[in-house]
């Protein structure tokens, strides 16, 4: 947890390197923000179809504008979508913008799969909460991070640490809330800014586990403690 000026109010672990499932797409939204034209149109057809999370693959319409593509992305992390603006983007690029941020920890590895094999990478992104948190903090004076922040405050996955809020996970009144989360088999992450009444607050909580060691019950209920406290902080 970082306050407004950066410093770090609270770190467990923050350098580990984890899995963080979906919350690599960040990375290609500012990607995006900073590259692509928000009307050039995306077609879906033009890349392979992939399941799970997301509204697109439910939806009649094969092209939509970047902008809209993006806040599929931001607001139920559309798989289908996100390999879209991949094929836009490049993961290169993705990977370059890492890297002129500085992070050496934090990445997207690869394009969304049903089916991850032993020749793809062995995991869509990894990051550490160092990292993460310190980017979400940068987010406004980046270059396209504001457009980053607005596609965010659409996310409908209040499951995590921002379960403690208690918004419309539709209609987030009261805190304002920009998050962004990754869940895969043994991996819950949110990270994300609050700002309260009184300050606010950049997080990174990053959970990966084995089925022997925690319950996703116990993992929620640990996420939202932090939450708890972060509420507390920015005022809510």
């Amino acid at each position: 947890m970082r306050d407004t000026d950066g410093t770090v109010l609270h770190a467990h672990q923050p350098d580990l390197v984890l899995s963080t499932a979906s919350v690599g797409k960040l990375l290609l939204l500012l990607e995006v923000a900073r590259s692509l034209p928000p009307d050039l149109p995306c077609d879906r057809r033009d890349v392979a179809p992939v399941a799970d999370s997301g509204l697109w693959q439910h939806l009649g319409t094969d092209v939509l504008p970047v902008k809209d593509v993006a806040v599929l992305v931001a607001s139920v992390s559309d798989n289908l979508a996100t390999n879209v603006l991949i094929r836009h983007a490049g993961l290169d690029r993705v990977a370059a913008l890492g890297a002129s941020l500085g992070l050496t920890a934090t990445a997207l590895h690869d394009v969304v799969r049903d089916a991850r094999t032993s020749s793809h990478p062995p995991r869509l992104s990894s990051g550490s909460a160092a990292e993460l948190s310190l980017l979400l903090h940068r987010l406004p004076s980046l270059d396209g991070g504001d457009r980053v922040l607005d596609w965010m405050r659409t996310s409908a996955d209040l499951s995590m640490v921002a379960s403690a809020f208690d918004l419309d996970p539709l209609s987030h009144a009261g805190a304002v809330l920009r998050n962004k989360t990754g869940t895969d088999e043994g991996v819950r992450a949110d990270v994300g800014v609050v700002t309260g009444l009184d300050a606010a607050v950049s997080y990174a909580v990053l959970a990966n586990w084995s089925p022997a060691a925690a319950t996703v019950g116990e993992v929620l209920a640990t996420m939202r403690a932090l939450g708890d406290a972060i509420r507390v902080l920015v005022g809510k």
